[in-house]
């Protein structure tokens, strides 16, 4: 028997059209999907793609695909589905790693990052550092050994978004529009990671979230930047490809039930009405 558990994710950092295709850098945070893989046959409750990616991993290592039937998935994830929040790729990573360390193998991170782009687009939060990821193709860019101390609020709407239904979407002239906003807020984001500066990640955060309004409208965004500008909360971070926001902030330095105060007595309610406070956590697959 093997474990492994891979992280959520608030969103995206940033998103969008930067170096000459869609790219993005997941924000991970510390809610989990946890998978084992053991000798035993298959249950009725595991979800597909976890199956499929045990046949790739055997795949992967050249071994029979008949060793699939005599591999039982067995998972349990904090991850609401179909938010945004990387519940997918979470699912889909931790059962390549426990199904790897069943068999007494490791997976390098790029080998798990094409072995999830093979299934589906893939979030960022499956390597250990913040990393800027081309999520169809499967190409690590740039990695930033930086772990912010941020806290996210998060606003959870009770509307869902199949990831897969947004990637059918023809969104490639939007992505080219923004993409000078895109570019401003890679370099912000660069320059953040050097200086290890909360303040200067919020701004770029903020920036590719503005520029997503463009593809996929946030409802009362308006109202959710104000919260930011009224309570000097570090940025506003979205779903690019979801339906969650995330108001980010430090417990110790910002008053939280005046932000929940002042979200209570508006629209933002209406549209989020579910709010959970998370941290930051490092990526990877543990």
């Amino acid at each position: 028997m093997a474990e492994a558990r891979c992280p959520a994710s608030c969103g995206e950092l940033i998103q969008g059209w930067i170096l000459g295709s869609e790219k993005l850098i997941s924000c991970p945070i510390d809610w989990f999907s946890t998978v084992e893989v053991c000798e035993g046959k298959p249950e009725s409750n595991e979800r597909p793609r976890m199956r499929q990616m045990v046949n790739q991993v055997l795949q992967h290592y050249e071994l029979p695909s008949e060793l699939s039937q005599t591999l039982r998935i067995r998972f349990d994830s904090d991850i609401p589905v179909a938010k945004g929040m990387a519940s997918s790729t979470a699912d889909i990573a931790a059962t390549a790693v426990a199904t790897a360390r069943h068999l007494k193998k490791r997976l390098t991170e790029s080998e798990l990052a094409k072995l999830c782009v093979a299934i589906e687009p893939t979030d960022s939060t499956i390597f250990t550092d913040l990393t800027l990821f081309d999520h169809n193709q499967g190409d690590i860019v740039q990695s930033h050994r930086w772990l912010p101390d941020i806290d996210i609020l998060i606003l959870e709407s009770p509307e869902r978004l199949d990831t897969t239904d947004y990637h059918k979407l023809d969104r490639k002239q939007k992505l080219l529009d923004s993409s000078p906003s895109l570019q401003t807020a890679w370099e912000q984001f660069q320059g953040s990671a050097h200086k290890k500066s909360r303040r200067e990640l919020g701004k770029a955060v903020t920036l590719s979230a503005q520029a997503s309004q463009n593809i996929l409208p946030k409802p009362a965004f308006q109202d959710l930047y104000g919260l930011i500008e009224k309570h000097a909360l570090f940025g506003l971070n979205v779903a690019h490809s979801g339906t969650v926001v995330g108001l980010m902030l430090d417990r110790y330095k910002h008053d939280i039930d005046k932000v929940r105060h002042d979200i209570a007595h508006s629209d933002i309610n209406r549209f989020y009405p579910y709010h959970h406070l998370v941290k930051m956590t490092e990526g990877g697959v543990r």
